[in-house]
């Protein structure tokens, strides 16, 4: 496929050679030292300066992007206020928002889900790399409204430009490569486009190899190194952690004075280690197709339409010493339809319609859930009402969901029948309300509030799971019988600017009448699933007849609650020839069972961060410090962990070339200095993966 692709890259070098040199557009996330605001597409189908939107919106691009690029999506994220990582090993990480993962968290592509088998198990990638990325849009806190009632923890919207939006006149391009850190990557992402004017091309491909993450001592915490003595533990090493992906895409579209029209194909392919098992890697590939267009001013009443559509194929295999075990696979596609209007008195906004299509199958032994297939279709309304310095937002969503099981299963309970009968369909009706409004007490003083209802309809995981689910080295169970999810929630912040000094600060609450969460219920169950096997010793190990016994994780409903803090804040402390600033950041959540008061589980602890970012002409300097505090407020049968500090920095030198924001800049990058035993509190694998150890990276990134 790379080949491909690059011949792809050649193919619009080719047809760019005639086209004309003038007026080359940047790409876009150029990291020069002064950027202007760009206008935030997530979260608000009528676009918005990012002072101005109702939900707590952060933006990762330019230069902060090129220093925080990992080699997976959720630790990319992870120094965001509120945003954390599932951490399973340096080659899979979904990003949690204010406590809240898995499905609650709906992972875009340009606006459009992903389709993958992410949120099923915290094993399986997120097949997007960060190599390819000009941009990242986190939705901290519901987004229900526009992207469905599963992202009720909020949205993360990838933006790669596969899909040109705007003209493009000449050639324009990146490359980027990198080497080092603890896993020792070996990265390499390029990106062409060109275009007369009236049609754009687009091509881009990337190719990354790491090794075992080094990390500082034992694999295994001492937490259970005490209760479990015998347990293998290995130093130095993270073992079963290396990895290696290719992939790329291209892309075209037809652009106009008043909109575009284009179609972009791309895939990724990735075979990495499991970490939570030795001998077994998972063996993954995706496959995307994307149609998108959009047509502005196109009348008074009906002022623009915009559509979005994009169909996967992808499917992962899981290899247990080289021989195939169980293989994932799922086809989807999913689409959406926005139309703005003009002005109807003083409202303005947008109505639309979202629907998707998602089958989802998982064959071999150790398939913990049966075939499934999940259709949506939703209609949504928004709309915006100044009222001097307030801005009104409201809006609504209803959306049909069918989750069906095809029943079967590949091992029977003792000769009782298939682990998975019997075949069955769930049908909800969700629906979701906000209210918002931003109130400007000065152009750099403004305080945000939003309130919102959101309805969730379970997944197929959460209803039909019934098997051993080796990732987590526990056996799930699901309930067919949950009803739809419901939560209301809560956010406010305060914003403020002025001149080069910026920051918020926020807090939030959530509710939920019934948390569809998953437990550690205290029993064990045999592979084949007889509860409590009476010859068991303890869990993880073979009962006296070979057969190996898990921990149960059975989903519960539970009323819970959510709720903590968020603050950042960038400061000038000096400005004259060379500039220098202060940046802060905190965030705290707590998570209760509401019935009991006691915490829910992996929920992150309370983190603070200060750093100072130097510039003086084409150099800059930078030094993170982020304090990781104790977790100790942990659900039953789960264990506590330590504190740490994270100490990073970075050293960046440009040198500039004769295209507008044209460059090569080169990086140093240097991680965990103080060389801390970190541990993901988060991660299923904290007490088994710690973070990276001490390491250094260097590379650059050239575009013209």
């Amino acid at each position: 496929m790379v080949s491909r692709i690059a011949s792809a890259v050649a193919a619009v070098l080719a047809v760019s050679a005639h086209a004309q040199t003038t007026g080359v557009q940047p790409p876009s996330g150029a990291g020069t030292p002064t950027q202007l605001s760009p206008v935030i597409v997530t979260g608000n189908p009528l676009g918005s300066e990012l002072f101005g939107l109702v939900p707590p919106i952060s933006v990762l691009d330019g230069i902060n992007l090129l220093l925080l690029r990992r080699s997976t999506l959720g630790e990319m994220l992870n120094e965001m206020p509120g945003v954390s990582s599932t951490w399973f090993g340096p080659n899979a990480s979904r990003p949690v928002i204010r406590g809240l993962e898995g499905d609650r968290i709906r992972i875009l592509s340009n606006g459009v889900g992903v389709l993958d088998a992410s949120s099923l198990s915290n094993d399986h990638a997120v097949p997007i790399d960060p190599l390819v990325v000009e941009r990242v849009e986190v939705v901290r806190g519901p987004a229900a409204l526009f992207y469905g009632g599963n992202a009720v923890g909020g949205v993360v919207n990838v933006i790669d430009n596969r899909i040109p939006q705007e003209p493009v006149q000449g050639v324009r391009g990146r490359a980027e490569a990198r080497v080092g850190g603890a896993e020792f990557e070996k990265a390499f992402g390029a990106m062409l486009e060109a275009g007369n004017g009236r049609i754009a091309l687009h091509a881009d491909v990337y190719t990354r190899d790491t090794d075992d993450l080094k990390i500082k001592g034992p694999n295994i915490s001492p937490r259970v190194q005490a209760a479990d003595p015998a347990r293998a533990i290995t130093y130095g090493t993270l073992p079963n952690s290396a990895s290696r992906s290719s992939g790329g895409a291209i892309g075209g579209s037809a652009t106009w004075d008043k909109g575009y029209v284009g179609l972009s194909f791309s895939s990724f392919d990735s075979k990495y280690g499991t970490v939570a098992e030795p001998e077994v890697t998972i063996d993954m590939e995706s496959k995307r197709w994307d149609l998108a267009g959009e047509v502005r001013d196109t009348g008074s009443f009906i002022s623009g339409v915009k559509f979005k559509f994009g169909k996967t194929d992808y499917k992962h295999t899981e290899l247990d010493a080289g021989v195939a075990a169980t293989e994932f696979k799922s086809r989807g596609h999913e689409g959406r339809l926005e139309l703005t209007h003009g002005n109807l008195g003083p409202l303005k906004g947008a109505v639309g319609v979202q629907f998707s299509n998602f089958d989802f199958s998982a064959l071999g032994a150790e398939a913990f859930v049966p075939t499934t297939k999940t259709d949506s279709k939703a209609l949504f309304i928004y709309e915006e009402l100044p009222i001097g310095k307030l801005k009104l937002t409201f809006g609504g969503r209803h959306e049909r969901t069918e989750v069906s099981s095809q029943g079967g299963g590949p091992v029977p309970f003792g000769g009782a029948g298939p682990r998975f009968d019997p075949a069955q369909a769930r049908t909800f009706s969700g629906n979701s309300g906000a209210i918002g409004g931003v109130y400007s007490f000065t152009p750099g003083l403004a305080l945000a509030l939003n309130g919102t209802m959101t309805e969730r309809a379970p997944t197929y995981y959460e209803l039909f799971a019934n098997g051993p689910h080796a990732a987590t080295g526990s056996y799930e169970v699901g309930d067919a019988t949950f009803a739809k999810e419901k939560s209301r929630s809560f956010d406010a912040a305060l914003r403020m600017r002025s001149g080069a000094h910026s920051g918020s600060v926020g807090v939030f609450h959530s509710r939920f009448r019934n948390y569809i969460g998953v437990f550690n219920s205290g029993n064990t169950r045999g592979a084949d699933g007889e509860l409590n096997p009476p010859e068991t010793v303890q869990p993880g190990v073979s009962d006296n007849t070979g057969e190996e016994v898990l921990p149960e994780l059975a989903y519960r409903a539970v009323p819970a609650r959510f709720r903590g803090m968020e603050a950042e804040g960038k400061f000038r402390l000096l400005d004259r020839a060379s500039t220098l600033d202060l940046l802060l950041k905190f965030d705290v959540v707590r998570a209760d069972h509401r019935s009991t008061g006691l915490p829910l589980p992996r929920i992150a602890p309370r983190r603070f961060g200060a750093g100072l970012d130097y510039r003086w002409g084409q150099l800059g300097a930078r030094v993170d410090a982020m304090w990781v505090s104790a977790q100790n407020r942990v659900s039953a049968n789960e264990l506590p962990t330590d504190s740490y500090t994270l100490l990073n920095a970075a050293l960046t030198y440009r040198i500039k070339l004769p295209a507008p924001q044209g460059g090569i800049e080169f990086f140093l990058r240097g991680v965990n200095l103080l060389n801390e035993d970190a541990r993901n509190h988060v991660s299923f694998l904290k007490d088994i993966a710690p973070l990276g150890k001490r390491s250094g990276q260097v590379g650059l990134r050239a575009q013209f």
